[in-house]
């Protein structure tokens, strides 16, 4: 009865002839866990609109501390999905920290993160970074403004420390690239020392994303790698400068995922569909004409109850801009994308280059062939689910057909040269001559051993 009244109200707040029709669901009432960032914005805006409700899905959701207890609160069944890091599924799946196997049949958005560094740390790189006709510094800005900064603290007998929110990050990935790319060395992990600061120039520890601006404050890092509005919280505390966005450092990279077990899928496939579905919809209206929503998601995230920053700090990015420095507001219409660009089907392309970043700094020790990168992506990612999820919403009128990939093998085109800091291109297909093509970082049979690579 209580899943007929939902879909009786929500079909009769329609304005058109179009409607979801429920499917047969296995389980509707569901717990999802998230981290307070902008881009769990799927999840709120599916339970706000009532997408949710319209699947017959009774929705709880709920933040959690860290992105540990949000994984293992899926693993042990007290979440039933949750707002993820990309690299945990694959992390999980391949065994590296917690096992298990975990899926995503949906990508929750691209780009959405920053690298911050102090106002001490700013004032050191500015005289190294090339200003426009207007004496604003010129975008995107490299690491190697900061190499002579990480000198002079070396040389006074300090570590130079930045935060990243976990080993699996995006954040870490983003933030090691950056600092490669620029000639600062951002460390290796081994089997025996976990660390990931093994020869590092840079010293890369985890802080979670709420915790960010009031560590910097406090001095114990320099500078961070973090999803908003943690870095735009920094511009509005006058404490820190966004020096890039990840959109600057790769165009259209790929972010968070919606994770759930594989378990769970197999037991409840028109649940799963169900969700997928909600969440597909959320991201249309957070893109749709022109980013029109946007203000009114703004609203929503900055509730207690989802991200909790103030509607300023969260709407200075989500809304088309980004500051770097007080006052110095840029456009960046695609800082945050959650439909565009097909942002939601989840690539195996994507998910391999998170595969080649754990290879490249040591998290898996072991060279792998390209095979084995196709293999473990296509364990975790879903394209299949998320197209079942589509072509449902296409054919209840809810959906564009034009606005979906049907005929991918699940690879993007290879990313230009042009549109990554480093001018290296990427390409899904070959993931060890890309390892290879990479200045820093492990290739070929390379392996850590103590605190030397071993060819």
């Amino acid at each position: 009865m209580k899943k007929l009244l939902i879909g009786f109200v929500a079909t009769t707040a329609l304005t058109g002839p179009a409607f979801a029709q429920m499917l047969d669901l296995e389980k509707d009432v569901l717990t999802f866990g998230f981290i307070k960032l902008t881009d769990m914005a799927p999840l709120a805006v599916a339970y706000e609109q009532g997408y949710f409700e319209d699947e017959g899905l009774f929705v709880t959701l709920e933040a959690q501390a860290n992105w540990k207890v949000l994984l293992d609160g899926v693993i042990d069944g007290q979440l039933d999905g949750a707002h993820m890091l990309a690299g945990q599924p694959l992390a999980a799946t391949i065994g590296y920290g917690t096992e298990a196997q975990i899926i995503t049949p949906f990508s929750m958005d691209l780009n959405g993160n920053a690298i911050t560094v102090s106002n001490e740390v700013w004032d050191m790189m500015k005289p190294n970074v090339p200003t426009m006709a207007d004496g604003r510094p010129q975008h995107p800005i490299s690491a190697e403004a900061l190499a002579p900064v990480v000198e002079t603290f070396q040389s006074q007998g300090k570590p130079f420390n930045m935060g990243m929110v976990f080993p699996v990050s995006t954040h870490n990935y983003e933030l090691r690239y950056w600092l490669a790319a620029g000639g600062l060395h951002p460390g290796f992990y081994s089997p025996d020392n976990i660390s990931g600061q093994i020869n590092a120039d840079v010293l890369l520890s985890v802080t979670p994303p709420p915790q960010m601006p009031s560590t910097m404050e406090a001095g114990t890092i320099s500078g961070y790698c973090v999803g908003e509005p943690w870095n735009q919280q920094a511009v509005f505390k006058r404490i820190g400068v966004p020096v890039i966005t990840d959109y600057e450092l790769w165009k259209n990279n790929p972010e968070k995922v919606f994770g759930i077990t594989a378990e769970f899928a197999q037991e409840n496939p028109n649940t799963t569909l169900a969700v997928t579905k909600a969440l597909i919809r959320a991201a249309i209206w957070l893109d749709e004409n022109d980013n029109v929503n946007r203000e009114a998601a703004v609203e929503i995230l900055a509730r207690p109850d989802y991200v909790g920053a103030d509607y300023e700090v969260i709407a200075n990015s989500m809304t088309g801009t980004f500051e770097y420095e007080d006052g110095d507001v840029r456009d960046v219409p695609d800082f945050n994308v959650f439909f565009r660009h097909n942002a939601t089907y989840p690539f195996y392309s994507d998910a391999i280059w998170y595969l080649t970043q754990m290879r490249r700094w040591g998290q898996i020790a072991e060279p792998k062939p390209d095979s084995w990168f196709d293999e473990v992506a296509r364990s975790v990612y879903r394209p299949d689910i998320y197209l079942k999820a589509a072509r449902l919403l296409v054919d209840e009128g809810l959906a564009n057909e034009a606005d979906f990939p049907w005929d991918s093998d699940g690879y993007k085109a290879p990313t230009p040269a042009e549109d990554v800091i480093d001018g290296i291109a990427y390409d899904g297909r070959a993931p060890n001559a890309y390892l290879e093509s990479l200045k820093i970082g492990l290739k070929g049979t390379q392996t850590v051993a103590v605190n030397a690579v071993v060819d």
